[in-house]
């Protein structure tokens, strides 16, 4: 089972920010490497993982790392995971239900790991899942998953197409289903 396709270049436009100008024109000279930008890519070949450790001024009242850091943390991940796929800047067009399973405290190292689950025409969804680990016991705590959508932009800044999704394993094949299934939720909430 595979998804659908995209294209794109990169150059500045008024109304969009510095950093995604930056970016645009980083990409505008990409000329004949534009074709093969479309050609259609595996799973792990835009699979990433990072990790940071929690300081204490990550920290909520409670004493435990703020659910925002956390949050800013997979979109992070999950954009970079976008912009690989697509090769260009994608932007956050919706961020499903995060419920935090478990608290990450202060000296955890969190560790993401983003991949793509589902590519449409010019939209890519990620799925994110968060790690707590404990570096003194190496004891990894499951703590959130997220499922972010993601747009890619051309050189106007304005949606453009990407390259389609290989799913080579039945595992990545049936989280592909499952994100087919999330997209007509998603597109019948809009409704």
């Amino acid at each position: 089972m595979e998804a659908i396709a995209g294209k794109g270049a990169g150059r500045q436009e008024e109304g969009t920010s510095e950093p995604l100008q930056a970016a645009l024109r980083r990409g505008a000279n990409r000329g004949a490497k534009e074709k093969d930008n479309m050609k259609p890519k595996r799973v792990v070949d835009s699979h990433l993982s990072i990790s940071r450790l929690m300081e204490p001024t990550d920290a909520n009242l409670m004493g435990n790392v703020h659910g925002g850091v956390i949050m800013k943390l997979v979109d992070e991940v999950g954009g970079i995971a976008a912009s690989r796929h697509a090769q260009r800047p994608a932007v956050t067009v919706a961020i499903d239900s995060v419920t935090f399973i478990s608290p990450i405290h202060i000296g955890d190292l969190v560790v993401l790991a983003a991949r793509l689950t589902r590519v449409g025409r010019t939209s890519m969804e990620v799925e994110v899942h968060v790690e707590a680990e404990n570096l003194f016991t190496g004891e990894r705590t499951h703590t959130n998953s997220a499922y972010i959508v993601y747009v890619a932009l051309d050189e106007k800044g304005k949606p453009t197409e990407v390259p389609r999704l290989i799913a080579e394993t039945e595992e990545q094949r049936r989280r592909m289903r499952e994100a087919e299934m999330r997209q007509a939720q998603r597109l019948e909430r809009q409704k």
